[in-house]
């Protein structure tokens, strides 16, 4: 979750999803971005069609394994290019489907990719998982003042709502060149940790800008598969175990 939009939410969810399936967990993503579904893209899952058993929806699977399993919006429209037009009780109505609809099974971690901001979408969410166990909400921010303040209003969301919050990631935490590997800071830095300090939050790592992270992401390739002895990907790792750990208390 964010306050903020273009923050990264949903390439962090990808790169999570993906480190938690290599770490052997069975996975699967809810992206309720109904107005900017980009989940299947960044996962490099073209248009198929969405079939349905007795159970429900069944959803798409990105590996013969079917260890990552995903839902998306962009799945169901005839033309990508279509915009979502919806009013809230027709979003609420179809995020009720995604949670209760989708036929699963069984899995470790189900990651839900939200838009941007504290509205009716985060609200059907939670209302729509009450009957399922809910660990809580990773928030994620850029080291800018600008996008800490929004992500602030997430966090008052979560304790208005009761959501525990499982940390925070500072994404976009420097950029790394691809030419010498250095890490320049063009965006500041610490923003994310020093929000998670002022409000008794786990600040679960950051995150550079990285060109080959980019190009995984544009391409639909696992860049935790392609690159794991970036930077970027200990960044990630150490993100997922951090957030594995969390959930072992939760």
């Amino acid at each position: 979750m964010s306050g903020k939009g273009g923050v990264g939410k949903s390439t962090i969810t990808t790169e999570l999803a993906l480190a938690l399936r290599h770490a052997g967990k069975k996975v699967g993503i809810l992206d309720v971005d109904l107005c900017g579904p980009s989940i299947p893209r960044m996962l490099g899952v073209s248009r198929p069609d969405v079939y349905q058993c007795d159970s429900g929806w069944v959803p798409v699977y990105t590996d013969a394994q079917k260890s990552l399993a995903l839902m998306s919006i962009g799945f169901l429209l005839e033309d990508p290019d279509e915009a979502v037009v919806w009013r809230g009780p027709k979003k609420n109505a179809m995020i009720a489907q995604f949670v209760s609809d989708v036929a699963w099974g069984d899995l470790d971690v189900l990651l839900v990719d939200t838009p941007p901001g504290t509205s009716d979408e985060h609200l059907a969410v939670l209302e729509n998982l009450k009957k399922h166990r809910v660990d809580g909400a990773i928030l994620v921010t850029t080291p800018q003042a600008v996008s800490t303040g929004d992500v602030r209003r997430e966090i008052t969301f979560c304790k208005k709502t009761g959501v525990r919050i499982l940390g925070i990631v500072e994404n976009m935490s420097g950029f790394v060149c691809p030419h010498c590997s250095e890490c320049s800071n063009i965006f500041s830095k610490g923003g994310g940790e020093e929000l998670a300090q002022l409000t008794g939050s786990i600040f679960l790592g950051s995150v550079p800008l990285d060109p080959l992270l980019s190009t995984s992401i544009e391409e639909g390739k696992d860049f935790t598969e392609s690159f794991p002895d970036s930077a970027t990907f200990s960044a990630i790792s150490s993100i997922c175990q951090t957030l594995l750990n969390s959930l072992k208390t939760a």
